[in-house]
């Protein structure tokens, strides 16, 4: 069996760095929206922002473009996380309308 390339290792090493960053971005990005989706329950608003929705995309394709990221790739990505966060906002909102505390 053949070892493997130390700049291999070593790129991959910092490859599983940046995805252990991610997922904890990710998991912060999420208490975030977990506090507005408690937020827009409370006071009766839509999980749904669709103009801000927008807004968004439109801001992270500028950035993405900037930073070298092909700009589908970051608003497909984008949008799969708003559809969970709305997914999240809707289990929320039914939760207070049946007077129940979401965990």
């Amino acid at each position: 069996m053949s070892e493997t390339h130390p700049e291999l290792l070593r790129l991959r090493q910092s490859i599983d760095n940046i995805d252990a960053a991610l997922i904890h971005l990710l998991a912060e990005r999420f208490k975030a929206t977990q506090s507005v989706g408690e937020l827009k329950a409370r006071i009766d608003l839509p999980p749904a922002d669709p103009a801000r929705e927008e807004r968004q995309i439109a801001r992270l394709r500028d950035l993405a473009d900037t930073a070298g990221l092909d700009p589908v790739f970051a608003e497909k990505f984008l949008n799969f996380v708003i559809a969970e966060v709305i997914h999240h906002h809707e289990r929320i909102a039914s939760a207070q309308a049946n007077g129940q505390e979401q965990a």
